[in-house]
């Protein structure tokens, strides 16, 4: 069983940054795809940010050039940088990876940014 463990989260101002945090049971190396979804309320889960295992990342258009997705395989984490956030970006955020085909999710982390 994989247990995904985000942190990371909270209250920040416009144009503020956060990093989020993914810590994987396990040994991270072997999941194929990791990645970021949100879920604002009112609207459907979407795709962030991914990175798969061979290293290259895709990112959504909403948030190329402000946010970046990074593995740490010596500490089984996936990290989310976010610069520039703004309350379009007020979700909960979801890690996710991709094991053998199966799909496991952490239990999320809010995101609100509001002056």
């Amino acid at each position: 069983q994989v247990h995904l463990v985000e942190s990371g989260g909270g209250l920040v101002q416009p144009g503020g940054s956060l990093r989020l945090s993914c810590a994987a049971s396990g040994s991270i190396f072997e999941f194929n795809v990791m990645g970021w979804y949100r879920q604002a309320p009112g609207k459907q889960r979407e795709s962030v940010a991914g990175v798969i295992s061979g290293g290259p990342t895709t990112y959504a258009d909403s948030v190329k050039g402000r946010f970046t997705i990074t593995r740490d395989n010596a500490k089984n984490t996936v990290y989310l940088q976010m610069h520039s956030l703004n309350p379009e970006d007020t979700a909960v955020y979801y890690c996710m990876a991709v094991l053998r085909g199966t799909i496991f999710w952490g239990q999320g982390t809010q995101v609100t940014v509001s002056s």
